[in-house]
């Protein structure tokens, strides 16, 4: 029990409104004990140079960060020029297309254009051919029909020589005839 009340005594003894008491200059004074702390501090950090590295470090942080932000710069230039030069492309394909479009249109007409042409040739060729076969058919259909009128009018007028002819004037007809191829031959 007397170890208790010697450890209560002493944590009453280091109190802070206790220990503030008395002269600044002595160790039992804590604003003193803070202040010496404090300025032992600062001089060893001055001591290790910590600033000077401390700022290397953040001047080195530094200038790694201005690096990334020229990269980061010079990839989104390039990443414009990209940009652009793709929409450059796709302008100049959809304008290539375009031209295709237009020249297969009029290629497609022209193509018809030329169809109508040769059908209207391939026409007027069957319906000159027809007409020549129709002048045949008719020129075939006049001169069998002449043939027959001449192998009618030939039975016709046999027949009717035949009928008015007598055996004296057949044979004086025969020798008229005979005379008349004689002097058409020589």
């Amino acid at each position: 029990m007397t170890r208790i009340l010697i450890a209560v005594t002493a944590a009453l003894s280091a109190s802070p409104a206790l220990a503030a008491s008395g002269p600044f200059f002595s160790l039992h004074n804590t604003d003193f004990v803070v202040t010496l702390a404090i300025l032992l501090f600062v001089a060893v950090v001055v001591y290790f140079k910590v600033p000077a590295t401390l700022g290397a470090i953040l001047d080195k942080r530094a200038a790694g960060i201005r690096a990334e932000l020229e990269e980061a710069k010079a990839l989104r230039d390039e990443a414009h020029a990209l940009l652009a030069s793709y929409e450059k492309r796709q302008r100049e394909v959809r304008e290539q297309s375009e031209r295709i479009v237009a020249n297969a249109r009029d290629e497609a007409m022209a193509a018809a254009a030329k169809a109508k042409e040769d059908l209207k040739q391939s026409i007027a060729r069957r319906v000159h051919a027809a007409e020549e076969q129709i002048a045949s058919a008719e020129a075939s259909a006049v001169r069998e029909v002449r043939d027959r009128a001449v192998s009618v009018a030939i039975a016709a007028a046999g027949d009717l020589l035949a009928a008015g002819m007598t055996a004296k004037a057949g044979d004086a007809l025969i020798a008229a005839s005979i005379a008349e191829v004689e002097d058409r031959l020589h």
